[in-house]
């Protein structure tokens, strides 16, 4: 499904962010990205659902290669990718159900679409009894659940998530966790981008390091396991 080939990433000032990466990610996969802060995780992830470009190599996707998309595809593209952040990026002045479907509106949805699929999703994140609530009403964690609510809602094949617990405490941290893990059994591939040791030591998947963009270690055999 997603294959790095050779993709190196110089910004401005001869900053090397990623050096000669190759990478496979097949469909269904739970793959955590791991490294101290600078190793190169978010610019890893931004290539592939374009935000950046690489400066040489190509990245595949749907066997496509994303560095040729034109612009008008873009959205398509990313539609296909949901993103979660640390911060979880939530209009303040839209409910959460409200937050959830404006993505689905942006997608051109209709509104029973819209009614059907958001309540579906709050629910399987648990929020189903506070999605009339605003971001500022609720805890973090459930900020977190609604973003991730948000990102799912369009059915993406692949789901990003960029330091999604940097700012949770460790029981929200776990909860988020689990859904991730819940979110991948049901078929969605899932890409972890983190820096906590206590996440990756606990899930039983494939976990990529990096340091200084490079990719050191690929560890495949379900050594960090919950």
């Amino acid at each position: 499904m997603i294959e790095y080939r050779n993709v190196s990433k110089i910004y401005p000032g001869n900053y090397p962010a990623l050096d000669n990466v190759n990478l496979i990610i097949q469909p269904g996969e739970f793959v955590s990205v791991v490294g101290q802060s600078g190793a190169g995780k978010s610019t890893f992830l931004k290539l592939l659902y374009a935000e950046e470009k690489p400066t040489v190599g190509d990245v595949i996707f749907n066997k496509k290669n994303i560095v040729n998309l034109k612009t008008r595809n873009l959205p398509y593209h990313r539609r296909q990718i949901g993103t979660v952040f640390q911060d979880f990026k939530l209009l303040p002045k839209k409910t959460l159900f409200e937050n959830v479907a404006f993505a689905m509106e942006v997608a051109g949805k209709t509104n029973k679409e819209i009614d059907h699929d958001v309540r579906q999703i709050l629910d399987i994140v648990g929020l189903s009894r506070k999605m009339g609530k605003f971001p500022q009403e609720v805890s973090g964690g459930e900020q977190q659940r609604a973003a991730l609510a948000r990102a799912l809602v369009n059915k993406p094949k692949v789901l990003v998530a960029d330091e999604p617990t940097g700012n949770l405490d460790p029981i929200s941290t776990w909860e988020i966790v689990q859904l991730l893990l819940k979110i991948n059994e049901i078929g969605t591939t899932v890409i972890l981008a983190t820096h906590n040791k206590g996440i990756v030591d606990k899930i039983c998947r494939r976990v990529v390091s990096l340091d200084k963009g490079r990719v050191i270690r690929d560890d495949m055999n379900g050594k960090y396991c919950i």
